[in-house]
């Protein structure tokens, strides 16, 4: 009752809102065929096609003529909307099982946000002029999330207890029931298929074949039933949904949620403090997280349609606000499904309208992942993605605990303590600092710090 109450509130300020800023997640584009395995979700790479880059330049665009445009009634207030400027926009890009699809989208959409500009420029001493290249083209720093460290953005990769719960879904009575439902219709496809196999565990990759075949083969468009393609896409949503998210909260399918999202709360707190210069933050990511979040946050639960895989070059736009009656900063959801189609308003966590940042940040805080350790723990992983070196350091203050626990108990001459006790309180804290050491590098959501992939050129002398 108190969340709608303070929905209907934050929905009443809605209208005079000031927009202070905006955490915007994409889909990647259009790329070609890849395969991931069912039970774990390890997949081949890919590459993206010339209309992936161009669905997610326009996309750039689209987000360029909403954020950055003075004249736009959500014009990010105080962003320099010509040249970039690195304190302001923070840009992330999962770098894992699609490879460079999703780092080259990221790309691509920022050439949109971002375009060239001759007034990209520099004097010289001897008095010259120079634009920058390819007409002022604008690098914008791009953080390369590689998920060997960092989890944040592949949260079910390497996880056995997200492998198990992928296992129980595939036994569960529910599975049982939809596969009878769909048998008939599965025994029609293999003759539009490459050989891989026509089973209910195997849809996305089932419904991955035909969707790009759709696209970019025209004999095999035309020789496709017509009710195919949007038949194999709900059985493929209706599989994915029911592996990327869980009915409790802490469920170990919202994991892509639970690992995102410390990243996007940071985020969202940074563009809501005053203090803060952070105006713009742009994670270029899979469809998995997008079900998830929408699964954590109710969205999915109010709009139906929000429990399916997100389209090529979808985008989800947390908007952060500052009411005009005061108060705290409220969140706007906004949702662009694919291409086509422009941004709409969804509400989420039950309630209507703008919702308090603070309730957002309740809803999901005790179920984050905010650790690579952590991480480990619920995946039950001492080996992969850095948890083995967080293992061995544990064991070895372990065992260096054990033995003073010994020694306390054996007689031993007081010299021979001395050593003993600075030989062991020496091991367990290197063993804590190398703990410390590794979280410092292996953590959830790097921040802002970390070193970018792409270099950006210094503004300093750049002509307004």
């Amino acid at each position: 009752m108190v969340l709608r109450v303070l929905s209907t509130l934050a929905s009443m300020a809605a209208s005079d809102s000031k927009l202070l800023g905006v955490v915007v997640l994409t889909r990647h584009g259009d790329r070609a065929g890849f395969y991931q395995d069912p039970k774990t979700y390890a997949a081949t790479s890919t590459v993206i096609t010339p209309l992936g880059a161009e669905q997610e330049f326009q996309l750039g665009q689209r987000l360029r003529s909403l954020y950055l445009n003075a004249t736009s009634a959500s014009f990010i207030q105080g962003i320099n909307s010509t040249f970039v400027d690195q304190n302001q926009i923070h840009v992330r890009a999962d770098a894992g099982g699609e490879l460079g699809v999703i780092y080259d989208s990221a790309v691509a959409l920022l050439q949109g946000l971002f375009p060239a500009t001759t007034n990209y420029t520099t004097d010289l001493a001897n008095g010259t002029v120079v634009t920058g290249a390819l007409g002022g083209y604008q690098y914008v720093p791009i953080e390369s999330v590689e998920p060997a460290n960092d989890v944040s953005l592949e949260g079910w990769t390497s996880c056995a207890a997200f492998d198990a719960s992928t296992a129980a879904f595939y036994n569960s009575i529910e599975f049982a029931q939809k596969k009878n439902e769909s048998a008939a219709f599965l025994n029609l496809l293999p003759q539009f298929l490459d050989g891989r196999p026509v089973t209910l565990e195997n849809m996305y990759n089932i419904y991955d074949f035909i969707n790009v075949q759709s696209i970019h083969n025209e004999a095999f468009a035309k020789a496709l039933p017509p009710t195919f393609l949007a038949q194999v896409f709900t059985l493929a949503s209706w599989h994915e949904y029911g592996v990327f998210t869980s009915g409790t909260l802490g469920g170990i399918g919202n994991i892509p949620g639970r690992a995102i999202l410390p990243q996007i709360l940071s985020e969202l707190k940074s563009i809501a403090n005053a203090t803060d210069p952070l105006k713009f933050a742009y994670q270029s990511i899979s469809y998995k997280p997008f079900l998830s979040l929408f699964n954590m946050t109710g969205a999915a639960q109010q709009h139906p349609e929000l429990a399916e895989i997100v389209p090529y070059a979808s985008a989800l736009a947390l908007e952060v606000r500052q009411p005009a009656t005061g108060g705290e900063p409220v969140i706007r959801l906004n949702f662009k499904n694919g291409t086509g189609v422009d941004f709409v308003t969804y509400n989420f966590l039950g309630g209507s309208g703008d919702m308090p940042l603070s309730s957002l940040v309740d809803h999901v805080n005790p179920v984050l992942i905010n650790s690579t350790s952590a991480w480990c723990t619920v995946c039950n992983n001492t080996q992969d993605r850095g948890c083995g070196p967080l293992a061995a350091a544990a064991a070895q203050a372990s065992t260096a605990a054990s033995r003073a626990n010994v020694a306390h108990h054996q007689p031993i001459s007081p010299v021979g303590a001395g050593f003993l006790g600075a030989g062991l309180a020496l091991a367990v804290v290197l063993a804590m600092f190398a703990v410390l050491a590794f979280l410092g590098l292996l953590t959830v959501g790097r921040g802002r710090s970390k070193k970018a992939r792409t270099a950006s050129p210094s503004n300093s002398n750049e002509k307004p």
